[in-house]
């Protein structure tokens, strides 16, 4: 993606770190190992809804990433939200290395919160729903505080603060949501592989088709 006068100061910085090997740093290592030991505990203990769980987060959260690139190119004005700061490296204009290797774990953490009784209620409250709404308010709440940090960034009156309801409802539960659809699959495996599949797979395209080939992200 090329910058252009028409983007917002914070989408021109983004851009300018994006996939910008000068930003490399070793602690992209550390934190590779200990998402590979992460996942390697969970594999070895054969706990696969854990497992499903974790990838299924990250790749819902890989769909938005590539549509909030797709969105500041078509746009020409700004990304949903960006990332600026110092980083070991930007994939995209509002996913960092930090974030990314965040999201493949924090599936797989919530996988473990979720009661073993799915029916089981809390405050009157189907408990998948309650634990996927606050977990998806939590992860808001560290989203506004990056903002005020100076480092994280919305360009649009209606997603950012302090119009947060729809980043709750739109932004994180659904990574929740499949996180908790793919645990209680148990060992429905066919199911759960194809469920990652799907989503993996629309990544994948997305990214090929408005990445190589229109050179959009």
């Amino acid at each position: 993606m090329s910058a252009s006068a028409g983007y917002t100061d914070y989408t021109l910085q983004a851009l300018a770190q994006t996939r910008n090997p000068d930003t490399l740093g070793w602690s992209i290592v550390v934190l590779i190992g200990l998402v590979s030991y992460l996942y390697t505990v969970e594999i070895q203990a054969r706990r696969w809804p854990v497992v499903f769980a974790g990838l299924g987060f990250l790749l819902m959260d890989l769909f938005n990433e590539t549509v909030n690139g797709i969105v500041a190119h078509a746009s020409g004005y700004a990304a949903i939200w960006t990332v600026t700061g110092p980083t070991v490296y930007q994939p995209l204009v509002g996913l960092n290395a930090e974030i990314l290797f965040t999201f493949a774990i924090a599936g797989m953490g919530f996988a473990k919160v979720l009661p073993e009784d799915r029916h089981a209620r809390i405050l009157g409250i189907d408990n998948r729903l309650f634990l996927v709404t606050v977990f998806s308010m939590l992860s808001v709440g560290i989203e506004v505080a990056l903002h005020f940090g100076g480092i994280f960034h919305w360009a649009y009156p209606w997603w950012g603060w302090p119009a947060v309801p729809l980043i709750v409802v739109v932004g994180y539960m659904p990574f929740y949501g499949i996180a908790a659809w793919l645990h209680d699959l148990g060992e429905q495996r066919a199911k759960q592989l194809r469920l990652l599949a799907l989503v993996g797979g629309t990544d994948l395209a997305l990214i090929v088709v408005f990445g190589p080939v229109l050179g959009w992200l």
